[in-house]
């Protein structure tokens, strides 16, 4: 029987956007932390934008071919800002504050519509509620769950940041199955990517797995080629839908 929820959080638990506005943003923000730590970047903004930009391809072509994720203090002095050859003694010290800075101002987010009654239904069925996320910020998901109101609500969080392992890798969620202390045929994973959240929710045995489309969800899944028993169960427009699915799936612990 279906008994836990785990949820991807960007794209899925909130909605997520970047464009043209959140990257110029994002790179004037680093440069007054930068700066403000006594290291300079010694380039117009432009060069600032292209060469940081470079270092996270690089990042992400070696993070999301190995299925790992490294700690700030290792992504930021060796990928994101390798080309300006910082002080590293320097650079360390704020390398999560970078991660964090990265996270909210980059990206665009906000909680998605009827989450709060979502959570609310979910628990008044009996369900174990968690996250399974990936997150180059050791702290973000956390600090973000919180703002929204939510933390209270999940049982476990689990981050590739602290795990060392990214979805689809199957590792991270096994971490999250032993600390909520759950068996993965008994877990539904909902979350807005086939590449990542359904693969890797399958493979790691889970009973269903459900999709939300978002942002992301057509650059992240672009060209990937997915095996009929690596579909999602379902494709849900919003919670409410999931949530009456999830009662015909799992009538045992409907609403009586």
């Amino acid at each position: 029987m279906l008994n836990t929820v785990l949820f991807d959080m960007g794209g899925t638990l909130e909605d997520i956007w970047y464009n043209d506005e959140t990257v110029a943003d994002v790179m004037e923000k680093l440069k007054a932390v930068l700066r403000a730590n006594g290291l300079e970047p010694g380039c117009t903004d432009q060069e600032f934008q292209e060469r940081v930009l470079a270092g996270v391809k690089d990042y992400k072509r070696w993070s999301e071919g190995n299925m790992l994720e490294a700690k700030p203090e290792e992504i930021w002095p060796d990928y994101y800002l390798k080309s300006f050859g910082f002080d590293r003694e320097k650079l360390l010290p704020i390398t999560e504050e970078l991660a964090n800075l990265w996270e909210i101002t980059y990206y665009h987010r906000e909680l998605r519509p009827g989450v709060k009654e979502l959570m609310d239904g979910l628990k008044a069925r009996g369900y174990h509620i968690g996250v399974i996320s990936n997150n180059a910020s050791l702290y973000n998901v956390f600090n973000v769950l919180e703002e929204y109101g939510i933390r209270d609500y999940m049982e476990d969080v689990t981050v590739s940041s602290v795990t060392g392992y990214r979805k689809p890798h199957p590792e991270i969620f096994r971490i999250s199955m032993r600390q909520m202390r759950c068996r993965p045929e008994n877990c539904v994973y909902v979350g807005d990517t086939v590449s990542r959240d359904i693969i890797g929710a399958k493979r790691a045995g889970f009973g269903r797995a459900a999709q939300i489309y978002s942002f992301l969800t057509a650059q992240k899944d672009v060209g990937i080629p997915i095996a009929e028993s690596e579909k999602p169960d379902v494709v849900i427009q919003n919670f409410e839908e999931f949530l009456a699915w999830l009662d015909r799936e799992n009538p045992a612990m409907a609403l009586k």
